[in-house]
Parts: C-alpha cells; sequence; structure tokens
C-alpha cells in the first residue's frame, strides 16, 4: 500500500521518513501553497467575505508534482505543523489535491521523534474546520485593514506605507511609551549607605532606613547633610535580628513567549534569530546513536503541560544524575494563563536525558545555545525547590546628644545562605541572578559596630525604559495582542518598514512610526486600540473552539472600519501630513519654497510641496566625501531602477565614472585619490595603476555585534 505523507519542510520530511520506513513517502509543500492574490483584495465583501485563493506565484510546478503524487498513492496524510496556520496548510491541501474533507487523513505531531510520529499516524482525524475558519478570519481581517487602510495612510503621509491590524497596536505601545519617557520629570531623592564593621573585622553593608519617628525619605541634600551630622559620631548597635527560611521556586518549563524572553535576555537573540534555531531543533538533527530525531517539542504554544512520560523520563534522569533529595516531595504542576490554547505541551527536549554536552557537536552554535537553555529550564522546573536561610539585621546609631533626648538612626540589612540549591544547582530563574551573593557576617544582637563608610548618594526617579524585544513580547502577551507564532513576525515587520528603530537594543519609535499611530488614534482609534484588538484575538480564539461564526465577526467590524474609513477621506480630502525628516532646506528653482522628499516608484526624489501650481520635481542627491578619480568631481550615491545602491560622478554624462563599492571616506597614501571599500573587507584605491589596497579596521561597533551574534 502506498502512502503520501505531506509536511511543511524538507528538513522535517527527512527526520519523519525514517520513522516510517517502507510504504510511506514523505514530501513537503514548501509551507504554503495558496494565499489571497497579493495584487487585489481577493475578497469578496458583498458575498459574505468570501475570499479568493490562488496557487502562490512560484508554486505552480510544486503543486502540479504534488498532485501527481497523490494521484499515485492509495492514501494522503496531511502533517504541516500543528498549530492553526498549519491546519490551514492541510486545509488548503486538502482543496487543491481534491481530497474528502470528511476523511480522516490529518496528522500532527508534537515532536519529531519516533513516539511523537508514530503516535500522531494512529490517531488521524479530520481537518478540523473550525481551527481554519480562525486563520482564515484573521487572514481576511489583516487583508481588509491592510488593503484598505494602507493606501490612505500612504496618501495622507508617505507613498508605500502599510498600517497593519496587529502591527500598528505593537507601534503604538512603543509610542505610547516614548510619549511616556519625554512627559516623565524626575524627582530627587537621596540614600545613605553604610558600611559597618564586627568586632572580627568582617564588612558588610546597610542602608538608612529611618529614624525613631519611623521610616524617611530624604529628598534633598540639606536633609542627607543633616542625617549624616547625626551620624558623625555616633555608635552603632545590632537593635534586632530576624531569621527565616525562604523557598525559591523553579520557574515553569518554556512557552514561545518567554523563551524569546529569555534567549533575548542571556543569548542576546532577536525574536527571529531564536523562533529560526527552534524550528531546526524541532524538526530534527542527526545525533549520533538517535540518527536523525527532533530536540524539542514543538516551539509554538502558550501552555505549560507537560506530559506525565515525558516528567517521568526527567526524574528519572535527575535521581540518577543528582540524587533523591533533588526530587520534589510533591511535583511541580504549572498552571496555563486563562487564554492560552492548551493545544500542544510546553517547550521541552523530547529525550530528557540528552545533555546539552551531548549533542553540542551535532550542533550549530546558536542551536547549542537555545537547547541548552531549553533544556536546562525544562530539568530545573521539575526539581526540589531551593531553601535559603535569611536574616534580616536592624541597626541603630545615635551619638550622645541623641541618646540623651532618645533619638536615634535606623539603618537595615539584610542577605541569605543557601540551605539546600535545589533547583539552581542547574538553572537560576533569570540571567540577574546568576552568582548573585547574599550572605551576611554573624551578627547577634547587642553586638557592637563601626561605621567604617557612611555617604550619601543622590538619586533620581528614573522614567519607564524603552522596549526591548524581550519586554516589548511580554506587553504584547500580557495584553492578548498577537499569539506565540505571531511575536517575531511582528515585530520584524515594524522594523523593517521604518516605524521603530532598533538603538542599543531597546526599541524606539521613528518619526514615522509616532505619525502614522497619531494619525490612526484619530481617525481610526479601535485599530490602535489596545483592548479592542485583544478583544478581537479573544473572537477569534473563539471561532477555533467552535463557539463563534467567523463571518459574523467580519460582518461586526467591517461595517464600522468602513464608515470610518469612509468619512476620513471626506474630512482629510486636503490633508498632507508633512514628516520634519522630510523638510529640506533646497530652494525651488521655480517658486523659491523649500523642497520635500517624496518616495516614488524608483525611490526617493525632491518634489516642490506647491504641486499643483509648481510640478517642479528633481532627483535626491546624497553627497559623498568621496571625489572622482577620472575628474575630480564629487562621487554621490545612486540608485538603480530595481533599487540597487551604487556611486557615480555628479558630472555624469561628462564623465562616466560609477562603482558598486562605497567611498571609503579616507584618501590613497600613494597617490592621493579616494579609496574605496570592496568586497571581502578591503579598501583600495580605484586607480590600477597606483594598486594601493589594505584589509579595512574593523569598528569596535562592528566587533561588538559579532560577538552579540556569536
Amino acid at each position: 500500500m502506498s502512502n503520501l505523507v505531506i509536511v511543511e519542510s524538507p528538513a522535517k520530511a527527512k527526520s519523519i521518513k525514517k520513522y516510517l520506513g517502507s510504504g510511506f513517502e514523505v514530501t513537503s509543500s514548501m509551507g504554503h501553497v495558496r494565499d489571497l492574490p497579493p495584487a487585489k483584495l481577493s475578497v469578496d465583501v458583498k458575498k459574505d467575505f468570501e475570499p479568493k485563493y490562488a496557487v502562490i506565484k512560484g508554486k505552480e510546478k510544486l503543486v502540479k508534482e504534488l498532485l501527481e503524487k497523490a494521484a499515485e498513492s492509495d492514501r494522503v496524510f496531511l502533517a504541516t505543523d500543528p498549530d492553526r496556520e498549519g491546519e490551514a496548510i492541510s486545509w488548503h491541501l486538502a482543496a487543491i489535491l481534491d481530497l474528502d474533507m470528511s476523511e480522516k487523513n490529518r496528522v500532527t505531531f508534537n515532536e519529531i521523534t519516533k513516539t511523537g510520529v508514530q503516535s500522531g499516524m494512529k490517531n488521524p482525524r479530520e481537518v478540523d474546520l473550525d481551527l481554519v475558519n480562525a486563520q482564515q478570519a484573521r487572514r481576511i481581517l489583516d487583508r481588509l485593514v491592510g488593503y484598505r487602510l494602507s493606501p490612505f495612510v500612504s496618501q495622507k503621509i508617505r507613498r508605500g506605507l502599510s498600517a497593519g491590524r496587529v502591527q500598528s497596536v505593537a507601534v503604538r505601545l512603543i509610542v505610547d511609551r516614548e510619549a511616556e519617557i519625554r512627559a516623565f520629570v524626575p524627582e530627587e531623592y537621596w540614600s545613605i549607605d553604610a558600611k559597618f564593621l564586627t568586632s572580627q573585622k568582617k564588612a558588610f553593608a546597610a542602608s538608612f532606613t529611618g529614624d525613631e519617628t519611623g521610616k524617611v525619605k530624604i529628598t534633598n541634600k540639606e536633609q542627607a547633610d543633616a542625617y549624616l551630622a547625626r551620624l558623625k559620631n555616633a555608635d552603632y548597635t545590632v537593635a534586632s535580628i530576624k531569621k527565616g527560611t525562604r523557598k525559591k521556586s523553579p520557574a515553569p518549563p518554556f512557552i514561545t513567549s518567554t523563551l524569546q524572553q529569555d534567549a533575548s535576555t542571556r543569548l542576546g537573540f532577536q525574536a527571529q534569530r531564536t523562533m529560526k534555531a527552534a524550528q531546526e531543533l524541532y524538526e530534527g538533527v542527526d545525533v549520533p546513536g538517535y540518527g536523525t530525531t527532533g530536540l524539542i517539542t514543538y516551539m509554538r504554544t502558550d501552555s505549560l503541560r507537560i506530559s506525565e512520560d515525558a516528567r517521568a523520563q526527567a526524574n528519572e534522569f535527575i535521581l540518577k544524575t543528582y540524587g533523591e533529595k533533588y526530587i520534589p516531595e510533591k511535583q511541580h504542576y504549572y498552571k496555563s494563563r486563562a487564554n492560552a490554547q492548551d493545544g500542544h505541551e510546553a517547550i521541552r527536549p523530547t529525550i530528557p536525558s540528552l545533555t546539552p554536552e551531548e549533542v553540542k557537536s551535532c550542533l550549530t552554535a546558536d542551536q547549542h545555545k537555545l537547547y541548552t537553555m531549553i533544556w536546562k529550564r525544562f530539568i530545573a522546573c521539575l526539581m526540589a525547590n531551593c531553601l535559603q536561610n535569611t536574616v534580616k539585621a536592624e541597626i541603630r546609631g545615635a551619638d550622645a546628644p541623641d541618646k540623651a533626648s532618645g533619638k536615634y538612626c535606623v539603618f537595615t540589612a539584610s542577605g541569605y545562605t543557601v540551605k539546600f540549591d535545589g533547583y539552581t544547582r542547574l538553572y537560576e530563574n533569570s540571567a540577574k541572578d546568576e552568582g548573585k551573593e547574599g550572605a551576611l557576617p554573624e551578627l547577634t544582637q547587642g553586638d557592637p559596630l563601626k561605621a567604617k563608610e557612611l555617604t550619601g548618594n543622590q538619586h533620581f526617579t528614573q522614567p519607564p525604559p524603552r522596549f526591548n524585544e524581550a519586554s516589548l513580547i511580554k506587553a504584547l502577551e500580557e495584553e492578548g495582542i498577537g499569539r506565540p507564532s505571531t511575536y517575531a513576525t511582528i515585530i520584524t515587520t515594524i522594523v523593517k518598514r521604518s516605524y521603530v528603530k532598533r538603538e542599543s537594543k531597546q526599541l524606539m519609535p521613528t518619526e514615522l512610526g509616532e505619525a502614522t499611530t497619531e494619525l490612526l488614534k484619530d481617525r481610526f482609534p479601535n485599530i490602535v486600540n489596545v483592548k479592542f484588538t485583544a478583544q478581537m484575538e479573544s473572537s477569534l480564539d473563539e471561532v477555533g473552539a467552535g463557539k463563534e461564526d467567523y463571518v459574523k465577526i467580519l460582518h461586526a467590524f467591517y461595517g464600522d472600519f468602513e464608515q470610518t474609513l469612509n468619512r476620513a477621506k471626506e474630512e482629510m480630502k486636503d490633508v498632507k501630513i508633512t514628516l520634519q525628516e522630510d523638510t529640506t532646506d533646497i530652494p525651488c528653482e521655480k517658486c523659491g519654497r523649500n523642497m520635500i522628499i517624496k518616495t516614488g516608484r524608483y525611490g526617493r526624489f525632491l518634489a516642490c510641496p506647491g504641486y499643483p501650481e509648481c510640478k517642479n520635481a528633481k532627483p535626491l542627491v546624497a553627497e559623498t566625501s568621496a571625489k572622482c578619480p577620472k575628474c575630480g568631481a564629487k562621487i554621490i550615491e545612486k540608485r538603480s531602477k530595481k533599487g540597487y545602491t551604487f556611486y557615480g560622478c555628479e558630472a555624469w554624462p561628462n564623465c562616466d565614472f560609477v562603482t558598486w563599492d562605497k567611498p571609503a571616506e579616507e584618501d590613497c597614501p600613494t597617490c592621493g585619490k579616494s579609496l574605496f571599500k570592496r568586497k571581502g573587507g578591503v579598501i583600495a584605491c580605484p586607480d590600477e595603476a597606483c594598486g594601493f589596497e589594505k584589509k579595512a579596521e574593523r569598528k569596535r561597533a562592528d566587533a561588538d555585534a559579532d560577538a552579540n551574534a556569536n
């Protein structure tokens, strides 16, 4: 009997083929095969938002091959990824291959292992049309918003802009945070920090917390100096000691959002880089003794569930490696968020006993770093709690006059010692906890102390921090914006489209991002409303659960959206928003107005703002510091019709010098001509007769970027 199994990627196909053996052919759809054509809306609004799907351009040959293989097979199994998007791909494949939608031909693999694949093949089901409709609704919503709203935004701000249902909300979060930072007024406060010595000459730090009246907040230098004066000749005593035991529990296993956050914090990975490595670990790598096998479970999940089989394997590894005391008396079970899909387990190693060191030689650097983090987090989440002995000391200080009047100042010091390391033997819950020391010397109530240091330090309250990838993903998750599979794409999109820029790992809005957000807030408040977007996500989840009709949801959204769009077009028909970054001090030769930068079919150009009265326009010239090696005129940056950057003489067509090499901003030490950067990190003189060249010196920023990437 001939069976055809269709998966999404060739790497996954290779892994699965090994477990199915003869009688099965495993092939790949290479992702999506059918979608809404990009050239037009492709959604019939008047016919209940009927989508007009077509085979994706360039996939015609692949589809033909799939049709031929399906025709030659006795049975076809659709084994695309086990999420909503994967369900939709299977549905599209079923439609293209003319498969019976009522037939149980859909299989899913939570892990690409022998057990996972065989279990999936034993439990085929029908394509879940509720999940498909949830994905269709999301795709149609995004198409309606993108194709109807983007032209309006482009017309009002800058040609070629786009607006998205979820990306616009993400940009708003960043824009609103920037507004908070600008509006923030810092407040001054002071701390008094001390370093005390015990009679055994053991030093420890403590901080001023108050006086005989209770807690005190020091708000200025005068107040701080007054306390320092009181303490100048003070005697210090340990007034009280409070000891206790603190239980520190392990963090739960990873879900998609926390994996991306920790990879950003610990490894410096951008979300897209994290998901690429995770996808490769899921699809399978060649491991000696195991063959091609998936090393982690499916990496797009918001569930904290752990299978009992995996739990048993992990416990066996913990017992063998660390001993019985590292197995908790009561097993740890973690509760997922209320709106979690719970379709898959948490992200975990498929073979808990397979340590990162054992597979290091089989993995790329990124794969190994990520697998190490996933493996340690999973094993640690099932280990016993860490127990710490805590101590808090209250220290009182007063000089002779204060003692006589019953006045004193209070300092507190706290610390801990580890009673039992538990899971921390393997993994700390956060990167900032690693290597943290917190022990205090042995102190007894009534012990005299000597002040070795006593300093007043000025501080100012800080504004809320700008988002980085980790904190933005956390915010999106907490607000219910997007889903695990979309976080990386959201961030990549808003940066690529210049609504947001990265600066030292921080995400900052550009002027374009702020202007677009303000326009949408003013005219389309629901589109950038966090609660509205979160509610829409919840409604789509209800569709996936079979509790809502997706057409009904689309009608409810589109009716108000279309009215709002038409009103905005009418009320803003003569309005054009000009960005500061698009203005220049270059005068128009025809009317004298300062020209502005516009974006056209072949890139940016200069145009008169007086259009249509004045239609003057000319190319936007980006000058460099280099001079033409032929005639000595300036070298300017140019752009080809296909959008590629090259460099040429400003005297063209009288001088024909052009090059793809970028000017190096330095002159040739041999002949004095401008040098250019060539491929391979070489800086060379364009005069072949001179022949000077050297290796380019790497800038510190470039070296740091490479270090972070590795």
